[in-house]
């Protein structure tokens, strides 16, 4: 396990009702399902659902979640959707 840094942006942080956690990960989703267990909230639940994700500086796009592995300091980027023109 790597600790991490999930770092929540727009929406995300306004749902998670802070800037970032730290959590303890291999991969993604071992990450995400930590982030689910913090805050367990419906609206918080609904943004990630429809969430971009960097990791480190590299985006995720549609690769699997468990597929992607996370080292000791990875900061992963909570993106949702932005409003706006």
């Amino acid at each position: 396990m790597a600790k991490c840094t999930i770092r929540y942006w727009a929406a995300a942080k306004d749902a998670a009702g802070i800037a970032e956690d730290t959590v303890d990960a291999a991969t993604l989703g071992e990450a995400l399902d930590a982030a689910r267990r913090l805050h367990p909230d419906d609206r918080f639940l609904r943004v990630l659902g429809v969430s971009s994700f960097l990791v480190g500086d590299r985006p995720v796009g549609r690769r699997a979640h468990g597929d992607v592995p996370v080292t000791n300091g990875t900061v992963i980027e909570v993106l949702p959707p932005f409003a706006g023109g």
